[in-house]
C-alpha cells in the first residue's frame, strides 16, 4: 500500500507540475499577445490624431488666408481704425472698468455692425457694356451706353458702377432699382491718344455712407478700343522719287523678261530659245536677245522707335503718323510693302542681340491696329542696325523710307542709307516740329524734314514733280 501511495503521490506531483507549467505557459503567451496588441492599437489612435490635426490645420490655414484676403478687399482704412476702436474700447473697459471706454467700443462695433447690409446685392446687377465704335483716330472721343438691370427678386440699394478707361475711371451712380427694372446710362470718353485703350470691366461698388466697408464685383465685358495715329493723304505721284513701279524695267540686265534691251553675242550656257537669228545670219556668230528686268515694286518702311531719338513723346507721334501715311498710300497702290521697328533688347545683352518687330500690312485695318500699339522703347537698337536688318530681310527692295525723330544726326541717316543695296532709292523723314519743311539731296539719299503732318504730302508731291 505504501509503494501504490507512492506511486500516486509522484502521478499527482507530477501532473500538478504540469498544471502549472501549461498555466504559466498560457499566462505568459497571453501576456505577450497582450504586449504585442496594445501598443499597435495605441499607434493608430496616434496616427489618426497626427492626420487629423494636420488636415485641421490646413483647413484653418485656408480659413485664415480666405478671411485675410476677403478682409483686405472689404474692409476699407476707415474700417480698420472703427475696428481697432472697438476692440481696444471693449476690452480696456472690461478690464479696467473704464466706461467711457466701454461706450467707446460698443459705438464702434454698432457702425460696424450697420455698414454690413449695404454690401448686400453686389452681384444683383447685369451690366451691358458697349460702344459705339471699336476703331477711331487720335484726338478722337468715342460714346457708348452702360446697361444695368436688376435680375434678383429683391430690391437693389443704390450703388456705383466704376469702368475703367486705360489708367483712367469713370464711375455712374445706380439709384434704387426695382427687380427687373433696367436703367441706361450714357458713356462718352472724349479725347483719345493713340494707343491700344482697355475699356472694362465694369466693376460693381457697393459701400457704406461712411466708407467703412466695400465689396466689388467685375464681369467679364472688356473692350479693346484701337485708336489709330493721325493720317494724311499721300499722292500716288510720289512716283518722281520711285524710278521702279510694278511693271517698269530696272537697270539690272537679264536673258529672258519682257523689255527687250539689246543683243549679244552668244555665251555658253545662254537659253537656244533667246537667238536672234537674223542677227546671227549678218554677223555670222551666234547671238541672243538680252532683257531689261521687270520687278514689282517692293517698298520698306523703317521706323526709328529708341526713345533718344526723339526729342519728345509729341515728335515721336508725328513720326508715328508719317509712317502710317506712307504706309497706307502703298496699301492702296497693291505694293508689296515691309513696315520694320526696332524692338526691346534687355539690357544685359544689348549690343549682342539684334531683333526687330514687324507691323502686318495686308489691309489697312490691320495696319493701323499695328501702329496703334507701337511706342517709345528704352533699350532696342539704334537706327543703323534696324536699316541693316531690313535691307538683310528684303534683298530686292525699290524704295526704303526710313523715319526718325530730330536726334538723329545726318551723319547717322547716310550710315542708314548704306545699309540698302545701292539701286535702293532711300528717302529719310526727319520730324521735328521746330524745323521748317524742306528737301535736301544727302549723299544719295533724299532727305525730307517735316514739322507738321500736312508738310509730307506736299514734300512728296515736289518730289514728284521736280
Amino acid at each position: 500500500m505504501s509503494t501504490g501511495g507512492s506511486r500516486r503521490g509522484g502521478v499527482d506531483t507530477i501532473e500538478a507540475r504540469l498544471t502549472r507549467t501549461s498555466a504559466a505557459t498560457l499566462s505568459s503567451t497571453a501576456g505577450a499577445t497582450t504586449r504585442t496588441v496594445a501598443p499597435v492599437t495605441r499607434g493608430r489612435a496616434l496616427v489618426r490624431a497626427v492626420v487629423w490635426a494636420t488636415d485641421a490645420s490646413r483647413a484653418a490655414g485656408r480659413g485664415i488666408t480666405a478671411a485675410a484676403a476677403w478682409s483686405a478687399r472689404t474692409v476699407r482704412p476707415a474700417g480698420v481704425l472703427i475696428a481697432a476702436a472697438a476692440s481696444a474700447g471693449l476690452i480696456l473697459g472690461l478690464a479696467f472698468g473704464w466706461v467711457e471706454w466701454m461706450v467707446a467700443g460698443v459705438i464702434a462695433l454698432v457702425l460696424l455692425v450697420m455698414a454690413v447690409p449695404f454690401l448686400f446685392g453686389a452681384r444683383a446687377y447685369d451690366v451691358d457694356l458697349t460702344l459705339a465704335h471699336e476703331r477711331v483716330v487720335a484726338g478722337q472721343g468715342v460714346v457708348g451706353e452702360i446697361v444695368v438691370r436688376n435680375h434678383g427678386s429683391r430690391l437693389a440699394l443704390p450703388g456705383r458702377i466704376d469702368i475703367p478707361v486705360g489708367s483712367g475711371l469713370v464711375e455712374f451712380g445706380v439709384p434704387l432699382l426695382l427687380p427687373g427694372h433696367t436703367i441706361a446710362q450714357p458713356l462718352d470718353i472724349p479725347d483719345l491718344r493713340r494707343g491700344i485703350v482697355r475699356v472694362g470691366p465694369a466693376t460693381t461698388v457697393r459701400s457704406d455712407p461712411i466708407g467703412l466697408l466695400r465689396r466689388e464685383h467685375a464681369f467679364d465685358d472688356v473692350h479693346a478700343l484701337y485708336v489709330h495715329p493721325r493720317t494724311t493723304t499721300v499722292p500716288s505721284t510720289s512716283a518722281g522719287l520711285i524710278r521702279d513701279l510694278e511693271g517698269s524695267p530696272t537697270r539690272r540686265l537679264v536673258d529672258a523678261d519682257m523689255s527687250f534691251h539689246a543683243i549679244r553675242e552668244y555665251a555658253p550656257g545662254d537659253s537656244r530659245r533667246q537667238i536672234h537669228w537674223k542677227s546671227t545670219a549678218k554677223t555670222g556668230q551666234l547671238m541672243v536677245r538680252q532683257y531689261e528686268e521687270s520687278r514689282r515694286s517692293r517698298m520698306a518702311i523703317v521706323l526709328a522707335i529708341a526713345q533718344a531719338e526723339y526729342a519728345d513723346a509729341d515728335e515721336f507721334e508725328l513720326a508715328v503718323s508719317c509712317a502710317a501715311s506712307l504706309g497706307l498710300r502703298a496699301v492702296r497702290d497693291d505694293r508689296d510693302l515691309d513696315i520694320v521697328a526696332g524692338s526691346e533688347v534687355p539690357r544685359v545683352i544689348r549690343g549682342r542681340l539684334r531683333a526687330i518687330q514687324r507691323i502686318p500690312a495686308p489691309a489697312p485695318r490691320p495696319m493701323l491696329d499695328g501702329f496703334s500699339g507701337i511706342g517709345l522703347i528704352e533699350n532696342t537698337m539704334p537706327i543703323e542696325d534696324v536699316c541693316r536688318l531690313a535691307a538683310e530681310a528684303n534683298e530686292r527692295l525699290s524704295i526704303a523710307f526710313v523715319v526718325v525723330g530730330s536726334a538723329v544726326s545726318l551723319t547717322r541717316l547716310r550710315q542708314a542709307a548704306l545699309a540698302f543695296p545701292s539701286d535702293t532709292a532711300v528717302v529719310a523723314v526727319i520730324c521735328d516740329e521746330r524745323a521748317h519743311p524742306r528737301m535736301q539731296p544727302v549723299a544719295g539719299l533724299t532727305v525730307l524734314t517735316v514739322g507738321t503732318l500736312d508738310d509730307l504730302s506736299g514734300l512728296l508731291l515736289r518730289g514728284a514733280t521736280s
